[in-house]
Order: structure tokens, then sequence, then C-alpha cells
């Protein structure tokens, strides 16, 4: 009688660990440790010059997207008057600060840069992070409320990095009035990146499945939704794709993968030696070149 009761005990005992497990990674893997602009500011200060962006030709304002959810930005005006225009979007856990270290290279370039906080980042209301389901939509309102204040643009772009450039290409999705995006590490499928970093650490990546239940029971989405290269198809956008070779975080065949799936120009370029959003600071001369030859190829006459 005994055994059986055991075998019972230990069927409970598993059953409880699974749900503890579960709902504490689906409480992880959607909450936003988020910097702060002075830790971000601080940081990027230490790899590149900030009293660049200290200017008086800036306008800071608030966006509402299709929730109600507002989002803090902030357009950086060329000292050149242009009409081109280009959205950054930051990574995870960082904030419009940390887009900074690639406005230089747009402004340089001749165009006017917009910067932001994501949903649930920097001075924005705290939320949950959804990868890219509810970003996307956060962006295409951006995108569109852009639009409508510089209605004399030549062209828009989107740069994004880490989480900002899966969102800039999940964007795509809904084929928003923009010309090109360049993407900087994105992740093609997020349930890929926790899997690789719960098999770094012998973890049973089945037990993302139980997290999954809970995301869907409590936040109202799901894994299969944060997968940027399904919002690839059928895209004919131009796609410069930047990935450091030694991303181990989000490995580049992320990039080679959706490199596959667009079926507009793309573009793929691998920065040697950098890790996981480190490439514009490893080598940022070849990497404003890269930008550069992209942007001659696909828009050399605007």
């Amino acid at each position: 009688m005994k055994a059986p009761l055991i075998i019972i005990g230990i069927i409970i005992a598993a059953a409880v660990l699974i749900f503890i497990f579960g709902r504490t990674m689906a409480g992880f893997i959607m909450g936003i440790r988020r910097q702060t602009y002075d830790e971000a500011r601080a940081w990027q200060s230490e790899r590149i010059d900030l009293s660049r962006f200290d200017i008086p030709a800036k306008q800071t304002y608030k966006v509402e997207s299709f929730d109600g959810y507002t989002l803090n930005v902030q357009l950086l005006i060329n000292p050149e008057p242009s009409e081109k225009y280009i959205i950054i979007s930051h990574g995870y856990t960082d904030n419009m600060i940390g887009s900074l270290k690639y406005a230089g290279i747009y402004l340089d370039l001749g165009f006017n840069v917009l910067i932001y906080d994501l949903r649930g980042h920097g001075e924005n209301e705290p939320t949950y992070c959804t990868y890219t389901v509810r970003e996307r939509k956060d962006l295409r309102e951006l995108i569109k409320d852009t639009r409508s204040r510089h209605p004399d643009m030549e062209l828009l772009g989107l740069h994004g990095e880490s989480l900002g450039a899966a969102t800039s290409l999940a964007v795509l999705y809904y084929q928003p009035e923009t010309d090109f995006v360049v993407s900087d590490c994105a992740f093609s499928d997020l349930r890929m990146v926790l899997e690789g970093g719960l098999r770094s650490k012998h973890i049973p990546v089945s037990l993302l499945s139980f997290a999954d239940i809970f995301i869907k029971m409590k936040y109202k989405v799901s894994f299969s939704g944060m997968r940027p290269i399904e919002c690839l198809k059928g895209n004919k956008k131009p796609i410069l794709f930047i990935h450091g070779q030694n991303d181990y975080l989000i490995p580049p065949y992320h990039s080679e993968m959706m490199v596959a799936a667009t079926e507009g120009y793309k573009d793929l370029r691998f920065i040697k030696g950098a890790g996981h959003a480190e490439s514009v600071f490893v080598s940022p001369e070849e990497y404003k070149e890269y930008v550069k030859e992209f942007l001659d190829k696909v828009y050399g006459d605007r």
C-alpha cells in the first residue's frame, strides 16, 4: 500500500514544482528590469561622446498608441535641413538614450533622428514586455504619427537593436509606410532564444511549455506570436541585417533565417569579435559604412 502512496506523492510534488516553475518563469520572461535615463546615459558616455546630442534643435513629445498607452518620444533635428527620417528602437531593458549610439550615424547621413522609449521602458508607464506583440503596434502608431507631423517627408526608415530590431521587423506585418529597415541582432523566434538559454544551464526546454501556459493565462499572449520571422512573409521592403559574430545570446543564425524569409532586397553583414549589441562599438566605422552602402544601393538617388 505504501508504494502507490509514494508514487502519488511524487506525482503531486512534481506537479507542484512544475506549477511553481512555470509561473515563476512566466513572470521572469515578461518582466522588464528597466534602466533609468541616468544609468543609460552613464553607460553610453563611457563609450561615445554624448555632447553632440545636447542640442537645442530637438523636440520632445508624447504619442498615444493603439490602446491609449503613451510613448515618450524625442526628435533630433539635423543641423542641415532634411526630409529624411529614421526611427530608432532600442533593446530590452534599455531606453531612448541607448539609441544615441546609432543616432550619430544617421545625423551624419543627413537624417532627422527619432528616438523613443519602448512600451514599459524608460520613463513610460511600467508594464510587461510582449516581445513584438504589442510593441509592433506601438511602432505602427509612431510611424503614422511621424508621417502626419512631416507630410513632406522623402524617406522614412527604421533601425533597431535586439528587441527593437525584432520590433522593426515585426511591424512589417502591417506593411507600414516605411522605406527600409536596418536590423541589428534581432531574434527570429523568442522561444528559440529561451531554449538556448535553458540548454546552456542544462534545464529541460520542455518546461517552457508550462511557462507559456501561464503567459497565455495572465498576459493574453503566447510564444507563438513572438516570431518576427513570420512577419516577413511577402515583405518587399529592403532590409540590412547586422549581427555580431560572437553573439551568444541571440546567435547570428537568427538573422540568417530572416534573410531567407524576406522577399525584398536584403543584405547581411557580420561584425567580427562583436557580442550581443556590441557591433557598433567594436567596429564603428565599418558599421557606418555598411549602413551607408546599403542606403546608397537602395536609395542612392534620394
